[in-house]
């Protein structure tokens, strides 16, 4: 190409159909790189490690059969997650460019994904964010020689809390609350001064400012790019690692640690059978590793265009599935110490699931061991920082697609745009600091999130195996590596991926759990209007179809398939 000189980012790749090669940007100049590739891994670990990893992939395990559950959740992650995880590592590193920018390579009708995966990460900023400052507000009250969650002499506190640590012939029965229930559900959340979703009450102030404080660490560490946010990530993405060890001995060393290992890997062969544990598999390695939420796209667009994607991939899933695992430990050696205590099974002690195991049932067993104020404290940074990880790259996803979408209104306005997404962000997420808040984050942890990603996945699969055609994706790892990639990532890529992802779809629609928490069942208006939020984010995908065949000159296979040529955005003309 006579612009290769002027413009050594613009490269010619044949699109497979014998038609003129077209020029496609894959490095330019201005663009932020990561500073060292150490950066960028720690970036997508951190993103890929978050708070699910220490309490839903235990409870899942011992849910659905303990060490056999293993057996699925290792064939599910090498025939979907893995192959999903490294098609979206390649992608971006290749396109150089973000969730909406990428379609225009790829198959511009599809381009709605993109605005998708930007909704869907609005809704998680506006509940996940939260369950930070929730742990924040833990390690502000750890800060005393007796933790506030040890005893029932607190103001919070009701008839119905029972202490039985350190007290003998306690009895235990349906209506008793822990200490640490309590301070949790009474003090932290007071939830109690709610009804529910209809009347969720005030905002609390506390919360409002521990999330302040949040939200101006991620502003600081997200304003400058990738070059601050890589160097943030070797402190957030490291530590957390440094506590589960931490925690791993302490609790090897408790009572009755061992009833809780074997509760948690006694193989029950007969769940293999059973159709839920399968799809239970496929969807925690998926959120595990977070393929489908553009967070990979985002940060693998800033490498260098030979960077070896594949080891990557291998690397970093490999690191998510084995933290997982070690989290197992972590959780149920602790468990098996409060079933000793409270003298009652296991199964008792872990029927609790989700932010209820992070923020009551944990923090329990902590405030009756030796050194309970130096446990709680770097129990509840590790969950500071596991979260901070993952907000980070939630928002990177956003920034660097709606950036690169509209480079000639923000490039050099990084700093207003992030700022203005952080209050938004913050805006959206006064709802969950209510008395009745807690409600509102599990409605949009399961309806804001839930079955749209998975669908936006299907379809990114769908689009670049069978749109934009495996043969050119394989062309491009071919340049980018030197290599193609094997016949069975082929495979995974065109049939197996988007049958794995499929599969969750149908399972979770055909089936839908009943939500709850606590004793609060969700009335069926709040379900509609979790069903309409779900919707809102995946709306934009037929919307944009339906512009693109309307509006946009040309045949039919130009408008829909035909990689959009970027010359304007270059200010030259197409290659011929």
């Amino acid at each position: 190409s006579p612009h290769q000189k002027h413009y050594p980012g613009l490269r010619e790749v044949q699109n497979g159909q014998g038609s003129p090669p077209v020029p496609v940007i894959t490095q330019t100049n201005s663009r932020d790189k990561w500073s060292k590739k150490m950066d960028f891994l720690l970036s997508v670990i951190g993103f890929a490690v978050d708070l699910g990893n220490v309490w839903r992939f235990p409870y899942i395990c011992y849910q659905n059969g303990g060490g056999a559950f293993l057996i699925p959740y290792i064939v599910m992650a090498i025939f979907g997650g893995v192959p999903l995880f490294y098609m979206e590592l390649a992608l971006g590193q290749f396109h150089r460019t973000g969730a909406i920018s990428i379609w225009k390579h790829i198959c511009p009708i599809f381009k709605g994904i993109g605005y998708a995966i930007c909704v869907i990460a609005l809704y998680v900023s506006f509940y996940y964010n939260t369950i930070i400052a929730w742990a924040l507000f833990y390690f502000y009250s750890s800060f005393a020689s007796v933790l506030p969650w040890t005893n029932c002499d607190n103001a919070w506190n009701t008839e119905n809390c029972t202490n039985y640590f350190l007290k003998d012939n306690v009895t235990w029965n349906n209506y008793s609350r822990s200490p640490a229930e309590e301070f949790y559900t009474r003090n932290v959340l007071e939830i109690h001064k709610s009804d529910g979703l209809h009347n969720v009450g005030g905002v609390r102030w506390q919360l409002m400012l521990c999330l302040f404080l949040i939200f101006t660490i991620v502003y600081f560490s997200l304003w400058k790019g990738v070059k601050t946010s890589g160097k943030v990530v070797w402190v957030t993405a490291t530590l957390p690692y440094v506590v589960l060890f931490i925690l791993l001995i302490r609790g090897a060393t408790l009572p009755g640690a061992w009833k809780g290992v074997v509760f948690y890997l006694k193989p029950k062969w007969e769940k293999l059978f059973e159709t839920s544990v399968w799809v239970d598999a496929a969807a925690q390695i998926f959120f595990s590793l977070g393929p489908g939420f553009g967070v990979l796209l985002a940060l693998s667009s800033y490498n260098p265009f030979t960077n070896n994607c594949y080891r990557d991939a291998i690397v970093t899933s490999l690191v998510n599935c084995l933290t997982s695992f070690m989290s197992g430990f972590v959780i149920f050696t602790v468990l098996g110490y409060m079933a000793e205590k409270r003298n009652v099974n296991v199964e008792d002690v872990a029927r609790d699931k989700g932010p209820s195991l992070l923020f009551i049932t944990y923090p329990e067993a902590i405030a009756n061991m030796t050194g309970s104020t130096f446990f709680a404290i770097i129990f509840f940074v590790m969950m500071i920082t596991l979260g901070l990880d993952s907000t980070f790259g939630g928002l990177e996803a956003i920034i660097t697609a709606v950036m690169d979408e509209y480079p000639g209104y923000l490039a050099n306005r990084r700093e207003l745009f992030v700022l203005g997404l952080v209050v938004v962000c913050f805006l959206g997420s006064l709802s969950t600091l209510t008395n009745g808040g807690a409600y509102v984050v599990k409605l949009l942890e399961e309806f804001g999130v839930g079955s749209s990603i998975i669908a936006v996945g299907f379809l990114e699969a769908i689009a670049v195996s069978w749109f934009y055609g495996i043969t050119r994706f394989s062309n491009d790892i071919k340049s980018m590596l030197g290599y193609s990639p094997g016949l069975f990532w082929k495979v995974c890529w065109v049939a197996i991926s988007p049958a794995f992802l499929a599969y969750i779809i149908v399972s979770s629609l055909l089936k839908p759990p009943p939500l709850q928490l606590f004793d609060y069942k969700y009335p069926d208006w709040s379900i509609t209007v979790g069903y309409v939020i779900g919707a809102s984010s995946f709306m934009w995908i037929p919307i944009y179809m339906v512009y693109k065949l309307v509006w946009t000159p040309g045949s039919l296979k130009q408008r829909t398939i035909m990689p959009e040529i970027h010359a304007d955005s270059l200010n030259m003309s197409p290659v011929p």
